[in-house]
């Protein structure tokens, strides 16, 4: 299974436009959130990733909630919008889970979660498959601009028992791109460029 990546678009019509003519030569595209700005012009990305015929699967990130995401993608016959939730394709398990954690410092705005609730939030992953989170795990691919560890101890706490094959995510946008290995999981930062990877 080849999987189209990316996260953290922010509005940019251009690179959705790019992502969109990419797409044809996947079998599952995987956004790990932020289309938005500021719960703002969601529909800006949006209106135009809804071209993407094959297998969509999205999480919120912390500039959009799942509600506005599941509403604007209404209509989007292969789009998945999954927070706290899970699908199967073609017998690979995706596991989602949206918005900024810990709790970012942006103010009622942003579409946060502490570390307690999403280890709730993550209580159902299941073992396997590939983990779509906004937030990175604590220690991969999360650092910032200023070199601060940004990333969730409970997003890492589930790689550690779940031991997911890849786990897609974003939001630290000085990280976006990057690679990293926790155990045996692949994670990446995928950021707005789209990065390719290959379930074998």
């Amino acid at each position: 299974m080849k999987l189209l990546l990316f996260s953290d678009l922010h509005c940019d019509a251009q690179a959705a436009s790019q992502l969109v003519a990419r797409s044809r030569d996947f079998d599952v595209v995987v956004c790990a959130g932020d289309l938005a700005n500021c719960r703002r012009r969601l529909n800006v990305c949006l209106d135009i990733l809804r071209q993407i015929s094959r297998p969509t699967v999205l999480v919120p990130g912390n500039n959009e909630s799942f509600d506005e995401l599941s509403r604007a993608s209404a209509g989007w016959s292969s789009a998945h919008v999954l927070h706290g939730s899970g699908i199967s394709i073609d017998g690979v398990n995706f596991f989602g889970l949206g918005g900024g954690i810990p709790t970012t410092p942006f103010g009622d705005w942003s579409f946060d979660f502490t570390e307690p609730e999403a280890t709730h939030l993550l209580a159902d992953c299941p073992t396997g498959g590939v983990l779509i989170s906004h937030s990175p795990p604590k220690g991969a691919v999360d650092v910032a601009s200023s070199g601060q560890s940004l990333g969730s101890t409970a997003i890492r706490a589930a790689i550690e028992k779940r031991l997911p094959h890849l786990v897609v995510c974003g939001h630290i946008h000085a990280s976006a791109g990057r690679t990293a290995t926790i155990g045996s999981s692949t994670v990446i930062n995928a950021g707005p460029g789209g990065m390719e990877f290959m379930m074998t």
